[in-house]
């Protein structure tokens, strides 16, 4: 039922997905924030968390898009701050 809920856009879809495709230890200190022309925009828990995401960002960016069943997104991008702030 909830699934009809959730608007079609390609930030709720990643979102959908981020704790599958990414694993739970990385799920766990981010969180995907926004979508702009195919690059979302992931808050961290802090500044050492962005900088280590942003190296794994090619990995997790396939796993990303392998979980959408296609190939939306271009680059994902780190960044410390207002992690806790949304819900």
């Amino acid at each position: 039922v909830t699934a009809g809920l959730e608007p079609a856009t390609t930030l709720a879809r990643v979102q959908g997905c981020w704790a599958e495709a990414v694993g739970g230890p990385v799920a766990t200190v981010s969180k995907p924030v926004s979508e702009r022309d195919g690059v979302v925009s992931v808050a961290c828990e802090d500044a050492m968390w962005a900088n280590e995401l942003e190296l794994m960002a090619p990995d997790l960016l396939e796993k990303v898009n392998d979980a959408l069943g296609d190939r939306p997104l271009q680059q994902l991008r780190f960044k410390p701050g207002d992690f806790h702030a949304r819900p």
